[in-house]
């Protein structure tokens, strides 16, 4: 018999709020996560505006409610994380007080970590006093200085700061979690893989209980320049209407930042305890596609989610409630995502709802398929659906059926993550009728 995997925890930092409650109102209400960039110089970028987790700050505080030696614990390694292992390590812990998890009541040989993240990019401030030793009279850096002058300045831990395999470990250590621990670094497609993963391991009967985390930005003084460079962001003097996924106007992407956690039980263990089920997790899939030249086919490899998606849940197309799109808010992979899932929906294109958190929060890189996949799982939990915000044109080249305001989110969705090399992830979650 099928191991049935359900959602019992949510822990998150967000532009919207560092609170499931907090997510759900802002999308509910309609409201942008979008504003003014404080966190970083943007005299250098095409746009002065993101979507920053502003209410996170790193203060042991927003970790929750933690028992003092914990606490104690954590504060004292906070100068060895960068923010984005500092966020992926608060909402794992702000997950297992929401699920009410007594650590000391389970088998923590039969709880893991799972967590995707991006690659981590150090701060150049890390580097400042090194580079300073090894410049000459005229102020240029002289190499030869570097390995006896310059090196021995640099902070002995600063790399433990920036290893995306860290917060899963971080977690781990932290609360006593001896079972299964894995990091996967995918870029945008880190979340939906975490949590397949997650689920599979509890379905292989691995674990019984895994924490599935991911944590990102696109928010860094060097990470946004790569960004800018490689990628298209959106400009505009309105940073609610920056993101518009699937909108004619469309010009780009936003920059942002979060982490999420959800607690991943199998069913039996988690009404063993009482917990209360906030959802199910049935299915999902992973594709990448791309040509000898390594140019990558989006269409074909969301196309490929979708189906896979599809049948390992047993779904049918016409039985999906709803489809979180990616929706980057790019004028190309826009279209190729909409083609994508047109193309696996078949004649059920024009009924299956799309919507797309990004329009409120843009791109939180490996963490915005998780905070995604959390604010569909609310939403089917609510009834209702948020619409895509800002979308007053679809695009014509989008062959899609956008949310709208007052749609229902249905009994199931499918939430989609790709990068820009080719890679696609998807989930599919099911409403909880107790």
């Amino acid at each position: 018999m099928t191991r049935r995997v359900v959602i019992t925890g949510i822990g998150l930092v967000s532009p919207l709020g560092n609170s499931a409650s907090q997510l759900w109102d802002a999308l509910a209400q309609e409201k942008t996560g979008i504003a003014e960039l404080t966190s970083i110089p943007t005299a250098s970028l095409p746009t002065p505006f993101g979507a920053e987790a502003r209410e996170f700050t790193g203060s042991i505080e927003e970790f929750g409610p933690l028992e003092k030696t914990l606490s104690r614990n954590i504060k004292k390694n906070l100068r060895v994380m960068c923010r984005e292992i500092q966020m992926g390590v608060a909402v794992a812990q702000l997950c297992i007080n929401d699920a009410g998890l007594k650590l000391d009541s389970i088998d923590r040989d039969r709880l893991g970590v799972l967590y995707g993240s991006d690659y981590m990019l150090t701060l150049p401030g890390e580097f400042a006093l090194g580079v300073r030793k090894c410049l000459d009279a005229q102020g240029h850096f002289d190499f030869t200085k570097w390995a006896d002058e310059g090196l021995p300045a640099v902070e002995p831990l600063w790399l433990l700061k920036y290893l995306p395999n860290l917060p899963a470990a971080h977690v781990a250590i932290f609360n006593e979690l001896r079972g299964p621990n894995n990091s996967l670094t995918s870029r945008e497609a880190s979340s939906n893989l975490a949590v397949f993963e997650a689920y599979h391991t509890i379905v292989r009967g691995h674990a019984d209980r895994m924490l599935a985390g991911a944590t990102g930005t696109r928010i860094h003084p060097a990470r946004s320049v790569h960004v800018a460079m490689q990628e298209t962001l959106a400009e505009g003097s309105d940073p609610a209407t920056l993101s518009r996924p699937f909108d004619r106007a469309r010009t780009g992407q936003v920059l942002g930042e979060g982490a999420a956690c959800i607690l991943l039980e199998e069913l039996a263990s988690a009404e063993a305890r009482g917990a209360k089920i906030i959802g199910e997790i049935i299915g999902g899939g992973s594709s990448i596609v791309a040509s000898r030249q390594s140019e990558p086919d989006e269409k074909t490899a969301i196309a490929n989610v979708l189906k896979q998606s599809l049948q390992s849940a047993k779904l049918k197309p016409a039985e999906v409630g709803h489809i979180h799109a990616h929706g980057l808010s790019d004028v190309r992979l826009d279209r190729l995502e909409s083609q994508g899932i047109a193309a696996a929906l078949g004649a059920d294109k024009d009924r299956v709802p799309v919507t797309a958190a990004k329009s409120y929060f843009g791109n939180l890189g490996a963490a915005s398929g998780l905070i995604e996949a959390i604010a569909s799982t609310l939403a089917l939990e609510n009834g209702s659906l948020f619409p895509i915000q800002s979308l007053t044109e679809l695009d014509p080249e989008c062959p899609i059926r956008p949310a709208k305001k007052g749609d229902r989110a249905g009994s199931t969705c499918i939430n989609l993550s790709v990068t820009p090399q080719g890679q696609a992830s998807g989930i599919v979650i099911r409403r909880w009728a107790s």
